[in-house]
């Protein structure tokens, strides 16, 4: 009997805002344990929220990047449980009524573009953290408060390898939306996997069970990797599956048991009556939508399709946003985009690296590198002057025909010229033309060489090639 996994996930991601989500403590990674609170993150009797309205945008803004729809009205409810780590015994969430539902989210996978629908992406609070020690606990609540969008797909994923592709496509639309920073070592996305098992074909869902808290996408493909196959070894055995939470332990690599898994009435929601609901009207909806941003996807599409770059060149310019940018800013009028990539890719970027300058530090306009790239593909200066040439715009700036003509850099195309090269190098060289008499290509290669050696890099290769190969063969 041949089994198959269901999958959905919730991503917990926090906003970039300045400070929390209902007060103005700082929404500051790294300070010194509960250093950023104050009576109304620490739930105090008496104290009043108010709604930060960044947080608000950001939310609205995650779900038009993520094809949401934006409901008329949404309202803010409260969680109830008891924990060390949630001061307030609840958590300010939405439950039935939303920020976002309704969206999708495209990615490459498996060669081709792969949708998972998202059920909902809505608005909650962060809550404090546990530290465990040796004879004692403690908890930190500089997190409490901090605003979180919980990203629950539905299941429409059938493997760890998708999980992981979906996890890094949502991360990236973040990121370019400037909806969060998603750096994971500041705990700023944390994901809850919900697995099950069912018969192949099969339309009627497993046993849910979800995995808690994960904090690195590769956790998250691990935790499936090993809880899939045990959810099948169970049932081919003849065992039963329970609804239940479990937690992913990465040093023994596996999966263990934490409690019963919830129901929603387990959590007595209720409105938040401190709270006032959410109406977005026209003005602001038409205000965040001008904030939404060509995404990862589109954009390497975009690349591949007008500027007929392979998809490795594409993925560079939508990894490195301002590398992007400044191929945009002239590739519009070059003859051969490619080229233009290519000298973005393989020398400029590789000159800032080198150097630990900025695009913006750069001492030539990208004009200036256009014009470089002209001069190259009109036969001007040969590939190696160029690179000679590029060199001195970088260090020192200056227009690229300019220090051509005052450093006689210009390729040698004259056909009296090059003759008299040839001739110099096969005088000098009767071993390589007697083996190119006898068939060795390389011979060519090498005297090619050296006519670009004498003539200072100067001298027309294509010519030079059609020059010693009439002269070797006459």
């Amino acid at each position: 009997m041949e089994y198959e996994a269901v999958i959905g996930l919730e991503t917990h991601v926090q906003l970039k805002t300045r400070s929390k989500m209902w007060c103005s403590c700082a929404n500051e990674f790294g300070a010194s344990p509960n250093t950023h609170v104050c009576p109304i993150c620490l739930g105090f009797p008496g104290v009043l929220p108010v709604a930060n309205e960044e947080g608000l945008r950001l939310t609205t803004l995650a779900g038009l990047l993520l094809n949401c729809a934006i409901p008329a009205y949404a309202k803010f409810d409260r969680k109830n449980y008891f924990y060390p780590d949630a001061s307030k015994n609840y958590q300010v969430t939405q439950y039935d009524k939303p920020s976002t539902q309704n969206g999708y989210v495209d990615f490459e996978f498996n060669g081709g573009i792969s949708r998972v629908r998202i059920t909902r992406a809505h608005l909650e609070e962060d809550v404090g953290k546990n530290f465990h020690f040796e004879r004692f606990s403690g908890v930190d609540f500089n997190r409490a408060g901090v605003p979180l969008l919980e990203i629950v797909s539905e299941p429409d994923i059938t493997s760890p390898d998708m999980a992981y592709a979906y996890l890094n496509a949502l991360k990236d639309i973040l990121i370019y939306g400037g909806v969060s920073d998603c750096d994971m070592e500041k705990g700023m996305v944390r994901c809850d996997v919900n697995v099950s098992v069912r018969i192949k074909g099969a339309t009627a869902l497993g046993k849910k069970i979800e995995i808690k808290n994960m904090n690195t996408f590769s956790g998250a493909r691990k935790a499936l990797e090993y809880e899939i196959p045990r959810q099948i070894e169970v049932l081919l055995k003849g065992g039963e599956l329970f609804q239940e939470t479990r937690r992913w332990d990465d040093d023994t690599g596996m999966t263990e048991i934490m409690r019963s898994k919830e129901q929603a009435h387990d959590y007595r929601y209720f409105p938040e009556p401190d709270l006032m609901p959410f109406e977005p009207t026209a003005e602001w909806l038409a205000e965040i939508s001008s904030r939404v941003v060509e995404l990862p996807l589109a954009k390497k599409q975009r690349f591949i399709r007008d500027y007929q770059l392979p998809a490795g060149d594409a993925e560079t310019f939508v990894n490195d946003v301002p590398l992007g940018k400044y191929f945009e800013s002239i590739a519009g009028e070059a003859r051969q985009p490619k080229s233009v990539a290519n000298w973005v890719i393989n020398n400029l970027r590789a000159k800032i690296t080198e150097s630990g300058k900025s695009l913006e530090g750069l001492k030539f306009q990208p004009r200036a590198l256009l014009q470089l790239i002209n001069l190259v593909e009109s036969g001007k200066i040969s590939s190696k002057i160029a690179q000679d040439v590029f060199a001195e715009m970088f260090a020192d700036g200056g227009n690229p025909e300019e220090i051509v003509n005052s450093k006689g850099l210009a390729q040698v195309s004259d056909s009296g010229a090059i003759d008299k090269f040839c001739d110099e190098v096969i005088a000098a060289n009767p071993k390589s033309v007697e083996d190119f008499k006898a068939g060795k290509m390389a011979a060519l290669n090498f005297l090619k060489g050296q006519v670009m050696k004498i003539s200072k890099g100067k001298a027309n290769p294509g010519l030079v090639g059609d020059v010693l190969e009439r002269k070797l063969k006459g």
